[in-house]
């Protein structure tokens, strides 16, 4: 096209090699794009974007690699009377190698279901019911008190139903039901909503502007008192959550314990519960073209000093991301985002046993202090490829009452305390072993056992759900609750948003298919998981992981630094 000095069009090129096409399950004219914003709709036939209408998706057809190769389709058809969308049983398949889903937005309501009473939600229980603040008189700060009252219907209420202690939550955006649906109104929320927000303050402001007032005449005497108020609210903010490393660990060749400070996430820190890690782009090194920037890694919490603020995140060495952890150095800051992931059940005077595989032994810290702090007398089946890939093993030993060590191969791990024993061969082979009196008079009787949580690999927790019906089964009672905590791949890690951890279940006695996020709730019964899908999610980026790796090989190479 410039040789030919003609403006170069695209839209021949982008049909020959295969087009894009979007699919609406209703009519063009009914999408909001065309109601609030037709100009979209418009550019978007000028690129060669085609639309089909009236068609909902109801399946992904694999090739024979496992990647998408098209999509089947139901042809939805509009009832005459009821004017409502319905499915005809027609079926459709459209050729598809790339497929983005568009599947709009709602409410995170999970905390909610996460504690019952705290959020009262409307009708359809999709929305936070709105609210409003009214002033309560009384003798409360400032002199004034609040209170929460519902909103009347179709009145902008930018609280929520929570009220404790004087303090409330406001939302905005999708989130709230008058302004769900497109940017302009969502942003018009938080325009309209932060008057609200303002005058619960109202007195407190009056006095701060007194105090500036008494700084002097003029607005340059008053900006440094300004200045100052607001350097001690930054100050306290960064303080209370701004993360930076303290130190950085090796455990192992391939292990790592990164301890950060990080007051407010490890107050509210809870056994069983994970965090995301990662570097700032802004203060990654740059190795030629290459910042060395760090995707976000879920890594489980395996110790907090809450007094301190002190967080320890053990880190396994297996791709790039994970690897530039030893990188890190004292006073950088670093995001770390959570708690998150629902809390460990800790039962109360049970006997457990705990199953640990390599990097899951670290999880398994926390959740062994609190077994026993909970008077739980606990068993612990400590499995490692090595002896030599041992770590924190008095931790270990302070949390249960008796530990099995398993190695595969390497040095064994020879016993320190009179009760513990040590078994050549994996997990299933030791617990095997202990039920069948092969490692002495045993400590538990594994009958009396009533919860069984393992961690570790997605093969190790696969062997213990295939053996507890199997060669483990004559052992246990068939009543006993079995655990896995399940490390699907994870992306944003904020509970049901993103989907990129969903796992499928299926129900062992009816078959049925079901899926759950694994970062709203990684502890999953061990019968239900489907390990064969969880394993092939975790190998669908082996290729660019192994690709990231060698990069970063040859980066840190060419710097002489080690990763």
């Amino acid at each position: 096209a410039a040789d030919a000095g003609e403006s170069p069009d695209f839209v021949p090129l982008v049909r020959a090699w295969g087009g894009v096409s979007i699919v609406y399950r209703k009519r063009l004219q009914d999408s909001p794009a065309y109601r609030l914003n037709h100009e979209e709709v418009v550019k978007s036939l000028e690129e060669g974007i085609s639309y089909i209408e009236n068609m909902s998706p109801v399946e992904a057809v694999a090739d024979e690699h496992g990647a998408v190769a098209g999509l089947v389709f139901e042809r939805m058809r509009q009832d005459a009377e009821t004017r409502k969308w319905k499915a005809s049983g027609e079926l459709t398949r459209l050729a598809a190698r790339t497929v983005c889903v568009a599947a709009g937005t709602s409410p995170n309501t999970i905390y909610e279901r996460e504690q019952p009473g705290t959020f009262k939600l409307d009708e359809w229980g999709e929305f936070f019911a709105p609210h409003k603040i009214e002033r309560d008189g009384g003798d409360g700060a400032g002199g004034d008190r609040f209170r929460v009252v519902p909103a009347a219907k179709g009145e902008r209420g930018f609280f929520t139903s929570y009220e404790n202690a004087g303090r409330f939550v406001s939302y905005y955006g999708d989130n709230h039901p008058v302004y769900a649906g497109n940017v302009v109104k969502a942003m018009a929320s938080a325009k309209f909503g932060y008057e609200e927000v303002c005058a619960l303050f109202a007195n407190e402001i009056a006095a701060a502007e007194r105090e500036v007032e008494g700084a002097g005449v003029g607005d340059d005497a008053r900006k440094p008192v300004r200045a100052e108020r607001f350097a001690r609210l930054v100050e306290t903010l960064d303080d209370e959550l701004v993360a930076r490393v303290v130190r950085v660990e090796r455990l192992t060749p391939t292990i790592v314990d990164v301890v950060v400070r990080a007051p407010m996430q490890a107050r509210k820190f809870q056994p069983g519960q994970f965090y995301r890690l990662q570097n700032y782009e802004t203060d990654a090194a740059l190795v030629g073209t290459t910042k060395l920037t760090m995707e976000g890694l879920a890594l489980t919490g395996a110790w907090v000093d809450k007094e301190q603020g002190l967080l320890s995140l053990i880190v396994l060495e297996m791709g790039a991301s994970s690897r530039q952890c030893a990188l890190l150095s004292p006073g950088q800051e670093v995001v770390v985002m959570g708690p998150t992931g629902t809390p460990t059940e800790i039962p109360s005077g049970e006997q457990v046993l705990l199953a640990g595989g390599g990097l899951g032994n670290a999880v398994l810290f926390s959740i062994a202090r609190a077994l026993r702090e909970n008077n739980c007398r606990v068993i612990y089946f400590a499995g490692y490829k090595k002896g030599e890939d041992l770590f924190k093993r008095e931790e270990i030993e302070a949390a249960t009452d008796q530990i099995i060590w398993a190695t595969d191969t390497g040095a064994e791990i020879v016993p320190r305390r009179p009760q513990d024993r040590h078994y050549r061969g994996n997990i299933v082979q030791a617990i095997k072993a202990y039920a069948e009196g092969e490692l002495g008079e045993a400590v538990f009787d594994l009958h009396d056992i009533k919860r069984l949580i393992a961690i570790g690999s997605d093969r190790m927790m696969a062997a213990v759900k295939a053996a507890r019906s199997g060669v483990l089964a004559p052992h246990f009672d068939p009543a006993h609750v079995g655990v896995g905590s399940i490390n699907s791949p994870m992306q944003c890690m904020m509970k049901e948003v993103c989907a990129q951890c969903l796992q499928r279940h299926v129900d062992p006695q009816t078959g049925a298919e079901s899926f759950v996020f694994s970062c709203f709730n990684q502890d999953q019964p061990l019968d239900r998981v489907d390990f064969k899908n969880l394993n092939d999610r975790l190998r669908a980026n082996t290729v660019q992981e192994k690709l990231a790796n060698l990069w970063l090989d040859k980066l840190l190479k060419e710097t002489g630094a080690e990763a």
